[in-house]
């Protein structure tokens, strides 16, 4: 089939959802094409962090690794977290005679107008939700989801539009009014296979960086902003963390800052007690190696889709609580921290130092398990698939009654 995907954000270096789908789909013998923004008018807080020079080879260099066709659309603007388009994606999408369209975020603008051209298309659409109640922090959330509820809502459900949850939230049905019922719950996951623990790759990088076989490595790769607590990992780390089963503690942080948020992040770490080895951004695969190379993965704030990586590499995570978090930690990988109290925080990361090594090898086996047995992506991908073919199928079926 021919799947056309829409993604108001892609970037062919990143390991978002839409990078690793529509690479798998294509591997299941299907037609792809990622419709997505230029970057020109996106803010710069946002683009930071992959940054956007040389978007037009990056872009190739993908579809030559991959297959996926990448079409970029230009923009009117940026506002609220959503694109908006100029009227000339909706002919590329129709030249590009999609069998079904995949419409990342049931709540960007561009989902909202499909919506209201709902009975005029040739076509079936298919929306995912990656939305979380704690992720919402827009001073006009309830105005936006009472809109939502009585003008949007009630088309999803009249024309059975397939909604897909990919975390286990009830933000759908609390905050939009869609009934749980009326979606499917199909999780992120990751390349198991490439994310898996090496020996092999732990001592080459920990060499080449000049950190020793014994150290206790600390990973957090992501961004630094304050949505993922960028400045509240900079203070937890500011003062000396002295362990007490091994020679040091070494950080190793990865990703890029902006702006003068960032550059007082960058001060922070810059003015650290402990040892921190400081990484740009770096693209999906290669971050493979700093999981391997590393003894514990954590996540200062919310929660992050690089947790699959870091436990499909046997990482035990640390990261805060909350309704995602605490979910992932019942499986006995990942313990989680009081949000927001750096005491706390630091004495979880000294904690999994210290742990015994019997129990810290079972924390890192859950974690690899977990991952292995709920989040390879490969037969996920393939549920998504299962849901794009059956909404073609029923879109036909309807549409040959009429």
């Amino acid at each position: 089939m021919n799947f056309v995907h829409i993604e108001d954000f892609f970037h062919p270096d990143a390991g978002y959802q839409v990078n690793l789908l529509t690479k798998l789909q294509l591997n299941q013998g299907h037609s792809v094409t990622i419709v997505t923004s230029e970057l020109e008018k996106f803010p710069s807080w946002l683009i930071a962090f992959f940054g956007k020079d040389d978007i037009q080879r990056k872009d190739a260099a993908f579809t030559e690794r991959t297959g996926v066709k990448v079409v970029r659309v230009p923009l009117l603007g940026f506002y609220s977290g959503r694109s908006i388009y100029k009227r000339s994606i909706f002919r590329r999408v129709d030249r590009l005679d999609p069998d079904v369209l995949f419409i990342h975020g049931e709540d960007t603008l561009i989902a909202m107008e499909y919506l209201l051209r709902v009975r005029r298309l040739r076509f079936p659409i298919v929306f995912d939700c990656h939305m979380l109640e704690m992720a919402s922090e827009n001073r006009f959330k309830e105005m936006f989801r009472f809109c939502y509820r009585k003008y949007f809502t009630p088309i999803i459900i009249k024309h059975h539009i397939p909604l897909i949850r990919v975390v286990d939230s009830d933000y759908v049905q609390k905050c939009l009014g869609i009934p749980l019922e009326r979606t499917e719950l199909l999780s992120f996951g990751t390349d198991t296979q490439y994310f898996s623990p090496n020996k092999d790759a732990r001592k080459a990088f920990r060499n080449a960086h000049g950190i020793d076989d014994e150290a206790f490595v600390v990973l957090y790769a992501g961004k630094l902003d304050n949505s993922k607590g960028g400045m509240f990992l900079a203070e937890t780390i500011k003062a000396k963390l002295t362990p007490s089963r091994v020679s040091n503690i070494t950080f190793v942080v990865v990703g890029n800052t902006a702006d003068e948020y960032g550059a007082a992040v960058e001060q922070l770490f810059a003015g650290s007690e402990n040892r921190i080895i400081r990484f740009g951004t770096q693209s999906y695969p290669d971050l493979a190696s700093f999981y391997q190379a590393a003894d514990i993965a954590i996540y200062p704030k919310q929660c992050s889709l690089s947790f699959f990586e870091a436990q499909s590499c046997g990482l035990p995570v640390l990261f805060e609580a909350n309704e995602i978090n605490n979910q992932r930690a019942a499986w006995g990988g990942a313990i989680a921290f009081k949000a927001g109290d750096m005491d706390d925080f630091r004495s979880k990361i000294l904690y999994l130092e210290g742990m015994p090594a019997k129990e810290f090898d079972k924390l890192a086996e859950n974690g690899r398990r977990y991952v292995l047995e709920n989040y390879n992506y490969a037969p996920i991908a393939q549920k998504f698939t299962d849901v794009m073919i059956a909404a073609h199928t029923q879109f036909h079926k309807k549409t040959a009654r009429v």
